[in-house]
């Protein structure tokens, strides 16, 4: 992608795509799911403003970790101030485009204008995609022996036939999906540090099959990738990588917790260790089916997927609620906050460097 076609997919009016949808899913489960004496009985007290509040640091926490990593993958070559942009916007892409299509090269566009070398913010955006798999790939096994799969099928093991059909399914899709994020994540792992080569050799072959052949040529752009990007990281140090491990460590629970925290506040009585863990555990199996969807940012099918995993745990008649008060503080915020300073960003950088 050329930078009018990267500017073109940036552009602020595309957020009226995701907001449509997940708004309309969001109506939709309210209206078939919501009871209004339910959610009367909510006590608006000093403990539901708290548990709301600690909700939204959690996301604040998110962001902080996000900026402090990126600092520490360019070297601290930018300051807080911009680092505040690179991660608005890089969150802004992921929210308008597929989540089934990412955007990478809308990231590595990002990083490269704030700080002037394409080989270096390939390899950052390469790194960051790593760390984001690698903590994925680490937890599922954790929490998934601690909690037990019994628990996390619990999802599945009540409601009608129909119901149980659909959570199974979920399941499947997050086993299919933990392990192909497991096998890309060695790949890259195998690339990256020992022989990119070997591995752009590898993806030219495989696309070299007639079925195939139409994106061959960007099956060797993805291994001239990794070649810059080895090049870029080989010889880090370990306070490098326990910096950037660290910040990843705490932005992804600080994201996941954040729908724990929203669970409490109608419980007046609290959610216990086990819970908290159960639902934890949960969020990893509806973040990896997210990654298939279609839409916008998983809009529409996170609604739908929330409602799925954490309905026992919730009060009834309040899931399709929480579900939408979930993404107006976890997804919302950066379709807005992203279109309002992309002007501003988009003047910055190309008044810096206007030939790139």
């Amino acid at each position: 992608m050329n930078a009018a076609d990267i500017l073109k997919t940036l552009r602020p009016s595309r957020i009226i795509y995701p907001v449509l949808i997940g708004v309309g899913v969001a109506g939709f489960l309210l209206f078939r799911g919501f009871d209004a004496e339910a959610f009367s009985s909510i006590k608006w007290t000093w403990h539901a403003g708290m548990w709301s509040l600690i909700a939204v640091m959690m996301m604040l926490i998110r962001d902080l970790a996000y900026m402090y990593r990126i600092r520490v993958l360019t070297d601290y070559q930018i300051n807080w101030r911009r680092s505040f942009d690179v991660i608005m916007l890089w969150e802004f892409a992921s929210a308008i485009t597929p989540t089934i299509v990412g955007g990478s090269a809308v990231a590595i566009f990002i990083v490269h204008k704030e700080i002037g070398n394409l080989g270096k913010s390939t390899a950052i955006v390469m790194v960051s995609a790593l760390l984001d798999e690698l903590f994925y790939v680490i937890m599922v096994p954790i929490l998934y022996f601690y909690v037990g799969s019994e628990q996390i099928l619990s999802i599945a093991q009540s409601g009608s036939m129909e119901e149980m059909t659909f959570g199974y399914g979920l399941f499947y899709v997050f086993v299919f999906g933990y392990f192909f994020i497991l096998a890309y994540s060695i790949i890259i792992l195998y690339a990256l540090f020992y022989n990119p080569r070997v591995i752009k050799w590898v993806f030219i072959k495989v696309f070299s099959i007639p079925y195939l052949r139409k994106w061959r040529q960007d099956a060797s752009d993805a291994g001239d990738d990794l070649i810059i990007g080895s090049k870029e990281i080989k010889g880090k140090s370990k306070d490098f990588w326990f910096k950037a491990g660290g910040a990843t460590l705490v932005s992804w629970t600080a994201r996941f917790w954040v729908v724990n925290f929203l669970i409490i506040i109608p419980l007046t009585g609290g959610l216990g260790f086990a819970d908290h863990m159960l639902i934890y555990a949960r969020q990893l199996v509806m973040w990896v089916i997210m990654l298939i969807s279609p839409t916008p940012g998983g809009s529409g099918l996170a609604e739908i997927v929330f409602t799925v995993f954490l309905s026992d745990k919730i009060p009834a008649g309040l899931g399709s609620s929480m579900a939408l008060l979930w993404r107006l503080i976890s997804y919302y915020p950066y379709l807005f906050i992203g279109a309002i300073i992309l002007p501003g960003w988009i003047k910055r950088v190309f008044a810096k460097n206007p030939s790139e």
